[in-house]
């Protein structure tokens, strides 16, 4: 038995306070800079924050929210790894400077220029309503969101007709 899904907006249907509020959800990896302490936890609050407090506006928002939010832990996991392992190395000096650190520490940089990319495109097409699923969040996220079991705050959302080409589609077609 297949699950039914609500049929995706299209750009032209979502309001441009929808698409900035999604937009927003993938920019919360700038609260480090706002704050102006590198910490990695820094970011993944202000986007639990951001989640909770935008996700019962509409499911585009939501989808965008959680979306932002699974890919931000990743990232903030191995920014904490790094960031542990520099503390050892510089301030409590029991751990030596090896060939592991420069790697890890090029993963990090790796990992983080990947989250970047992604979270600038994904803000990019939010803002013009358009959909952009992540490898391994995005379809997580699109369940969670627009399954028809998962009714959750949204009942009084009106769904459009399919009306000729659809831009924005599930992630599974």
């Amino acid at each position: 038995m297949s699950i039914p899904y609500i049929s995706l907006p299209q750009p032209e249907e979502l309001t441009s306070r929808e698409k900035e509020d999604a937009m927003g959800a993938y920019l919360m990896m700038f609260a480090a800079f706002a704050v102006s302490l590198p910490l990695p936890i820094i970011n993944l609050i202000a986007a639990i924050i951001y989640f909770y407090i935008n996700r019962k506006k509409s499911r585009y928002i939501h989808f965008h929210c959680l979306q932002s939010l699974l890919s931000q832990l990743p990232t903030t996991l191995i920014n904490w790894g790094a960031l542990y392992w520099a503390l050892q190395i510089f301030f409590f000096e029991n751990v030596e400077v090896n060939d592991y650190f420069y790697a890890y520490l090029g993963f990090m940089i790796l990992a983080n220029l990947i989250y970047f990319t992604f979270s600038i495109v994904a803000a990019i097409r939010a803002r013009k309503g358009v959909f952009m699923y992540f490898i391994f969040f995005g379809s997580y996220a699109y369940n969670r969101v627009y399954s028809s079991k998962n009714i959750l705050f949204y009942d009084n959302e009106e769904q459009p007709e399919i009306t000729g080409q659809q831009l924005n589609k599930p992630p599974f077609e």
